[in-house]
């Protein structure tokens, strides 16, 4: 199989489970729901679950058993979008040529949106069957988007926002806001 057909495989595979796991966009409160799936469907590339799910398959796993860790990254990974976009932070009015979250719906539905994907990341790894690999997959996703990971990273270019950042600095804010869901 070529590159390109194991991402657009994996890449349907990993939305249909998504669409799975969030509530529907009918279901109340609506405009939340509405928020939740229009940036989580908003045509990203899924290239953090697909590396996850062929991280597992690399070392003799199943695709299936790494899909429920591959949509909680996702999840956080468009939790994190939806903030990273807030007028409080890079300001942004687009992502993925749609209009960001805050400026579809509102800043207030963009805010829980955000805070309800990432609480659903870890209820997504606590419906994993074994309880001490479920165990192990939120410790290691709340290490990744803590203080000293992701938000961390956001936090250090919040810090730095409008000044030239250093090479340090800039591999900082790198490591910790981007690849902290890739490493």
């Amino acid at each position: 199989m070529d590159i390109k057909a194991l991402l657009h495989k994996r890449k349907i595979r990993i939305d249909k489970r998504l669409d799975e796991i969030l509530p529907k966009k009918d279901t109340m409160p609506k405009g939340l729901h509405r928020a939740m799936c229009y940036s989580v469907f908003s045509g990203g590339k899924r290239i953090r679950p697909i590396l996850t799910i062929e991280s597992c398959v690399c070392c003799g796993g199943k695709a299936e058993d790494a899909l429920l860790a591959a949509c909680a990254i996702e999840l956080v990974h468009t939790f994190s979008l939806i903030h990273d976009d807030l007028p409080a932070m890079d300001n942004d009015d687009y992502r993925r040529g749609r209009p960001a979250c805050h400026k579809k719906f509102n800043e207030a539905t963009a805010i829980l949106a955000g805070d309800s994907l990432l609480s659903l990341s870890f209820e997504t790894l606590s419906r994993e069957k074994n309880a001490k690999i479920a165990s192990s997959l939120v410790k290691e996703l709340s290490l990744s988007t803590g203080s000293l990971g992701m938000t961390g990273g956001q936090a250090a270019d919040m810090d730095h926002k409008g000044r030239k950042k250093n090479t340090k600095t800039l591999d900082y804010i790198n490591l910790h806001k981007t690849a902290a869901l890739i490493n």
